[in-house]
């Protein structure tokens, strides 16, 4: 096969080409769960609205910026003197109520960016606001994990550059059995079988061409691991819970993998955002409530800890449209079994104390969560990852 040929064909599989040549590792990986500790990353795209979500039913400048979409009381779930659950997100308050559960508010950065895309870019990247990075916080850890049998799978179609590393990347599958099935196409075996010393010398066709013998080997890894397995927990009817009930065969069924990453679309509520933000929230909470039983029943909870953000908050105030436009600071939610301060683990947003664009002041950098989660949880080296030094906290 010619090489034009070969780059032609091989773009109808480009997806395929983002797997780690780590995977091949798979193969001899043993058949129980080792007990390592495992971390699922949420990300609520479009910026949900946190004030809205977690709410200050006492603040008087909270319903004085929000006249017509300010939360009722009457509508809150109550959990402190000041602080209070949106009520559509009920099960998340179940958790809460358990300790399984860490707010950890006003959480941003320097200098934060208002665009979705480039705001997405620097969670997923860990970098400064001004600092443009291509492999993400996640990518980074799997690849300094070296030749062990460690994974990290985004729950989707394509792969998120917080998967990506820069020599290798997690896998971006939904389905393992598909997965397989798609590497056993005829086309991938008339591919292999016309490589050459030539090609795989070449550094771009020898790059592929191994990246494809290693994509094939580890569909058959993850199909038969995870074929041993199906939940048998109730999940709500939507993809996002299909997504966490895929997540949560993959780390029942005993797969190493030590990161995942999943995301649920729709939070960018600039208009009409009552009726759509409720209809998010309980999405988001039914299928992580489902997500949290499935785990608890086959004792991999107390290895697994969950990490969920936005890209950024929304504006204090309301505007024309009764929606809320991009803001700047939010909540993170820590969700697992160990968790050292439960509940809310700092003050609430300082409405009294907004920047100069009206937006909520970051008090918490949220590099500062993922130095704790890569040196408290996951027990390695953060600074490593992160490529800086940043203060730990004391949730987990």
């Amino acid at each position: 096969m010619e090489r034009r040929d070969f780059l032609k064909r091989s773009a109808l599989a480009s997806s395929v080409f983002m797997i780690p040549s780590f995977m091949r590792a798979f193969e001899n990986t043993p058949a129980s769960i080792s007990g390592f500790k495992k971390l699922v990353v949420v990300q609520l795209s479009g910026g949900n609205d946190g004030l809205n979500s977690i709410i200050p039913y006492r603040n008087d400048l909270y319903y004085s910026n929000r006249p017509s979409l300010a939360i009722p009381k009457t509508n809150i779930i109550q959990a402190t003197d000041e602080l209070g659950f949106n009520e559509n997100l009920a099960p998340l308050k179940e958790l809460y109520d358990k300790g399984y559960l860490s707010i950890i508010n006003n959480v941003g950065y320097p200098n934060p960016n208002r665009s979705h895309f480039r705001s997405t870019d620097i969670w997923h990247t860990a970098s400064d606001a001004n600092e443009y990075l291509e492999s993400g916080w996640l990518g980074r850890y799997i690849e300094k994990q070296g030749t062990k049998s460690h994974l990290g799978i985004e729950v989707d179609e394509s792969l998120s550059v917080i998967m990506k590393g820069a020599q290798m990347n997690g896998i971006a599958t939904k389905n393992a059995g598909l997965f397989r099935r798609n590497m056993e196409q005829p086309f991938f075996s008339e591919v292999l079988n016309q490589q050459t010393d030539e090609h795989l010398s070449e550094h771009n066709l020898g790059y592929l061409y191994k990246t494809m013998i290693e994509a094939k080997s580890s569909a058959r890894y993850l199909h038969e691991k995870t074929k041993t397995y199906t939940s048998k927990q109730s999940y709500p009817n939507n993809p996002f819970a299909n997504q966490l009930k895929t997540t949560a065969e993959f780390i029942n069924s005993g797969v190493e993998t030590q990161v995942f990453y999943v995301s649920m679309g729709g939070f960018d509520t600039h208009v009409n955002q009552e009726n759509k933000q409720k209809r998010l929230l309980t999405t988001y909470s039914e299928a992580m409530s489902s997500f949290i039983k499935d785990l608890e029943k086959n004792d991999t909870f107390k290895d697994t800890l969950v990490l969920t953000f936005s890209e950024f908050g929304r504006r204090v105030a309301q505007n024309a449209s009764n929606g809320t436009d991009h803001g700047t600071a939010n909540q993170v939610y820590v969700i697992g079994k160990q968790l050292k301060k439960a509940g809310f683990y700092n003050n609430a947003p300082d409405l009294s104390q907004l920047d100069s664009n009206g937006d909520l002041k970051h008090a918490v950098d949220f590099r500062s969560v993922y130095a704790t989660i890569l040196n408290n949880w996951m027990e390695v080296d953060d600074t490593r990852i992160l490529n800086k030094s940043f203060s730990k906290m004391d949730f987990i």
